[in-house]
């Protein structure tokens, strides 16, 4: 019995982690190359990705790591050519690149938000832009972007700029969807809710709760009604499904990931 994806060459990008354990980018790596994939780990620090490595190689599957700034058009370029010679192709782009900043419109300074704008959104459209003519080329692909509930709702804090560029990439998946429809290409958008990865301890109990996780854990399972928090292979199962050729006849649509917490209404 093949994986699901045997023979496929994906990139993901935010390959790395900030911590031990299961962030979404290095979740994504295991859960495809578990099911056949050659994986093209992208990320910009190469220590993040060591333990990803590690976890992949493990299950003897298949890994070339590449350092990039995605933010950079002439750094993905470079990227997107490197698994082309690395691999011969290329099939699957999940990008997982983002992170939040705390602020409101008066509050967040116009530096703060335009790097919010570059890492969250543009990012998504650099690293597109550089596949989608070959996928168009080749007739088929399968693109994965990762937005947030933030970008549908209101999650418990002022982050407006990290909100507004992640109902960015909804909308952007959406519109690439239709526009590539018929060239073969399907783009569709993972979002996830409250998940426990490592950016909680390492980011977002300073941001939100003075370090205090054990309280930042609290606050956010209050907010889902499966009562606790997945984590990014949750995420990475949903991407999985989405670039797999079971969801052939899905494209320009949402997964939310996020324990039911997006239906609530208070």
């Amino acid at each position: 019995m093949t994986g699901r994806l045997e023979g496929k060459i994906a990139i993901i990008t935010g390959a790395g982690c900030v911590g031990p354990g299961w962030g979404n980018g290095r979740a994504a790596c295991v859960r495809f190359a578990q099911e056949g994939a050659k994986i093209f780990a992208v990320d910009l620090n190469a220590a993040h990705m060591t333990e990803t490595l590690a976890r992949v190689q493990a299950l003897g599957g298949i890994i070339e790591p590449h350092l990039c700034d995605v933010t950079d058009r002439l750094s993905v370029e470079a990227m997107v050519a490197a698994c082309k010679d690395r691999f011969g192709g290329l099939d699957i782009l999940v990008n997982n690149v983002g992170g939040s900043a705390r602020g409101g419109p008066v509050d967040m300074d116009e530096d703060t938000w335009q790097r919010q704008i570059n890492f969250n959104l543009t990012s998504v459209y650099l690293t597109c832009r550089s596949v989608l003519p070959h996928m168009a080329e080749q007739g088929r692909g399968a693109i994965v972007n990762t937005a947030s509930t933030s970008g549908t709702r209101w999650t418990g804090a002022a982050q407006c700029a990290y909100a507004a560029t992640k109902a960015g990439v909804i909308q952007f998946s959406r519109v690439v969807a239709v526009e590539y429809a018929p060239k073969g290409v399907r783009v569709n958008t993972v979002v996830p809710g409250q998940l426990h990865t490592p950016m909680v301890e390492t980011r977002l109990a300073g941001q939100r709760m003075g370090g205090d996780v054990d309280a930042l854990l609290a606050s956010r399972i209050k907010r889902i009604p499966l009562g606790w928090m997945g984590d990014g292979r949750d995420t990475a199962n949903a991407a999985l499904f989405l670039a797999s050729d079971e969801a052939r006849f899905i494209t320009g649509t949402e997964l939310a990931v996020d324990g039911g917490m997006s239906v609530r209404c208070d």
